[in-house]
Order: structure tokens, then sequence, then C-alpha cells
């Protein structure tokens, strides 16, 4: 489990870093909306990852 954190955030920082550092002084809406909807969906891939595994491990702790 730690290591979903640890992959999860690593792929936001990378995400994020690779954003500023490839940013221009003319950014458009689209670059902003396109950056917005990468860290979206790495955060939510990272919520579901945690979820799925906090279910399965309340499912092994019932079942014992």
């Amino acid at each position: 489990m730690k290591n979903l954190f640890k992959f999860g955030f690593l792929g936001l920082a990378i995400v994020v870093g690779a954003a500023a550092c490839n940013s221009t002084k003319s950014e458009t809406e689209e670059t902003v909306d396109s950056l917005e909807t990468v860290i979206e969906e790495t955060v939510e891939a990272t919520t579901d990852s945690i979820d799925s595994i906090g279910a399965a491990a309340i499912d092994s702790l019932n079942n014992n």
C-alpha cells in the first residue's frame, strides 16, 4: 500500500514538474485544461487504487 502512495505521488510530481519545465510565457487555455485533466486523472486513479486496496483489506479481515 505504501508503494501505491509513493508511485501515485511520484507520477503526480513528474506530471506537474514536466508541465512547469515545459511551460512557455504564452500558455493557452488548452494547455491549462489538458494539464488539469491529467492531474485530475492521476489523482482519481490513485484514489481508486487506494479504495480498492482498502476494500480488499476490509474483506480479508471480515473473512477471518
